[in-house]
């Protein structure tokens, strides 16, 4: 019999995360390593936020908060909720969570029961499959691809429901991708969800603000099928708050008090000092701040510097993504090849070379539930894409 539980010995270290410690540890070793695997915006915490923190301090925010999260801090997010979404929502709806990565792991564990099943179109944020076989249940992925902006449509939703459909969880925009769908696209997906009342729908929105295209959208507009929709929310992205930890959901008051009752089990409430400066996070609307709208408008120009750097390497299949700060493309043309000493049978094989090649550090597309692509993080300055990307395609000009 093993120490390790099996719950924790099925589960995958996030791939993200090992290339970013792998990333670091290369250049503890003096080496010049490109670290485009991160999902952090480069950008530091505006300074009207970072004051609010330090105001927080001098008023002695120094203990233990409610576990659901300061009742002025939630009663902003649903002031936030009907500003930028025009949702209506009650504090008692919200729970504060310390990160939004514990708010999606706390739903799951909430809700899931043993044998039951998530629907996760892939490809997906890396630990949405770890965290639902954590909580005892069982993924469904359904592939899609780039041809389609790596969207799903409501055919193919309900072709992986089963009885034992307990949850389908999706982002938007999108982490890997930087898919985001539309509104109308949203409510053909809700039209056909009003037909499983039983299946809670999470609704992962923490790239709402970088969003470069469009209005953002969530599918808990639509009232036919509101009271299933779990939205997971924070300050992590568009606020360059990643440090802070702070997410939160909206939903349901009886999800929320079960996630409520979970987290008063095992964290407790989130850190004081950063709830205080994220009430002020929230209360700022994002399109009439100036520290926000010149980060996201620099993702876009990053994006599409990117995007025609990358163009210019043979084998790389790219699409225009909308939101977040990464690109995913299909690097399958690599599949097979070899500069005479390595050849690349994978997307973690490719992303191995070039890390060794080039030292860049990026993430197989196999994390992520797509073993064709890899993801590239944006959040960099111009200038290190740009000597990132010809690193790249030096590399892969060596593989014939």
């Amino acid at each position: 019999m093993g120490i390790v539980s099996n719950r924790l010995n099925q589960m995958t270290e996030s791939a993200t995360l090992a290339m970013t410690k792998k990333s670091r540890e290369l250049k503890e070793q003096g080496i010049d390593v490109i670290n485009l695997s991160i999902g952090e915006p480069d950008f530091n915490t505006p300074e009207f936020i970072k004051e609010a923190g330090k105001t927080a301090i001098d008023e002695n925010y120094t203990h233990y908060p409610p576990v659901p999260g300061f009742l002025p801090l939630r009663e902003a997010i649903v002031k936030k909720l009907k500003r930028d979404n025009g949702l209506d929502y009650q504090a008692n709806q919200i729970v504060v969570s310390t990160g939004a990565k514990q708010s999606i792991s706390n739903v799951f564990l909430s809700i899931v029961n043993p044998g039951e099943e998530v629907v996760i179109p892939a490809p997906y944020w890396v630990s949405y499959a770890d965290m639902v076989m954590l909580a005892e249940g069982k993924p469904v992925l359904i592939k899609t691809d780039i041809a389609n902006d790596f969207k799903v449509t409501p055919e193919e939703i309900r072709k992986a429901i089963t009885d034992k459909t307990k949850a389908i969880i999706f982002s938007s925009p999108c982490n890997p991708t930087g898919t985001v769908y539309t509104k109308d696209e949203l409510k053909e997906i809700a039209e056909l969800m009003k037909n499983y009342p039983e299946i809670i729908i999470i609704s992962d929105e923490i790239y709402e603000i970088i969003n470069f295209d469009s209005q953002h959208e969530s599918i808990a507009q639509f009232e036919e099928v509101k009271n299933q929709v779990v939205i997971v929310n924070g300050v992590s992205k568009g606020y360059a708050m990643t440090g802070w930890r702070l997410g939160f959901i909206a939903a349901s008051k009886e999800i929320a008090d079960a996630c409520t009752k979970l987290q008063g089990q095992t964290t407790s409430g989130t850190n004081a000092i950063a709830q205080r400066a994220a009430i002020t996070a929230f209360e700022a609307d994002p399109k009439e701040c100036k520290e926000i709208q010149d980060m996201v408008l620099a993702f876009k120009e990053r994006r599409d510097l990117l995007i025609s750097l990358l163009s210019e390497i043979d084998g790389f299949v790219l699409n225009t993504p909308p939101g977040a700060f990464y690109l995913f493309p299909n690097i399958t043309a690599f599949f097979g090849k070899s500069d005479g000493n390595i050849t690349i049978n994978t997307a973690t094989d490719l992303v191995l070379y070039i890390l060794e090649k080039a030292n860049v550090a990026l993430v197989t597309g196999e994390a992520f539930g797509d073993a064709n692509c890899m993801r590239l993080s944006y959040a960099a300055s111009s200038e290190t894409l740009t000597i990132a990307a010809t690193r790249i395609k030096e590399a892969c000009s060596l593989l014939k």
